[in-house]
């Protein structure tokens, strides 16, 4: 503990970016679960009545479904409803427009820490190399003193462990987060093929007509 207070007194223009960096962490991984656990739905049931209300063609029933379900899957789901209401033809288009904006959403912040992932041993390892150079000067000035070396030699670590614990801990929730966010693309997909269903449906029930004349 010793060891700790002393390091942090004589590193701490070194060790205050990484305390930082796990303030940005902490305050990242409350925001982003806290956004993913409100947003939460069980799609499978909002499917089934989608299903049923499209195959109905009950576009008012799928509206309301949307606003039933919330939340980004929710707000999905209405812009599915509107784009098929307005523009079956150019469906998928549209639709892939609506999912990678929502996406955007969820990813958002999501950067802050894999950089701090990337970032935080390096700024570790600059204060051990900057506290190993301070301690050699201080024991060239005061003589061959094993005590001191071996105290700045263990100040010096401590910074590049606290740098890890950062990283690792970012690192950690950065590829749980990222799971999370492929499992709603995954549930952008499904309802972009239950919509893509019921347009190929209609395009194929459509009367055609053929182009030769008739003779009288």
């Amino acid at each position: 503990m010793e060891l700790l207070i002393e390091s942090i007194k004589m590193d701490w223009p070194v060790l205050l970016p990484i305390f930082l960096c796990s303030v940005l962490v902490v305050a990242v991984v409350i925001s982003k679960w806290s956004f993913y656990q409100k947003n939460q739905r069980d799609i499978t049931v909002y499917m089934r009545e989608l299903n049923k209300y499209l195959s109905k063609n009950d576009l008012s029933g799928a509206q309301n479904t949307a606003l039933r379900c919330g939340g980004v899957i929710g707000d999905v789901i209405e812009e599915a409803v509107r784009i098929f209401t307005e523009q079956k033809s150019g469906f998928s288009r549209s639709f892939d427009i609506s999912a990678a904006l929502a996406t955007r959403k969820l990813e958002s912040h999501l950067t802050i820490l894999g950089t701090i992932g990337g970032v935080a041993p390096f700024l570790g390892l600059f204060g051990t190399v900057v506290r190993i150079l301070l301690t050699f000067n201080i024991l060239a000035d005061s003589g061959n003193q094993a005590a001191t070396v071996a105290s700045g030699i263990g100040s010096a670590l401590i910074a590049t462990a606290f740098g890890l614990g950062v990283a690792i801990v970012a690192v950690i929730f950065y590829n749980s987060f990222q799971s999370v966010v492929k499992h709603y693309e995954d549930d952008f997909q499904l309802i972009k093929l239950l919509f893509l269903s019921f347009v190929d449906s209609e395009n194929e029930t459509k009367p055609k007509y053929s182009s030769s004349k008739v003779n009288l």
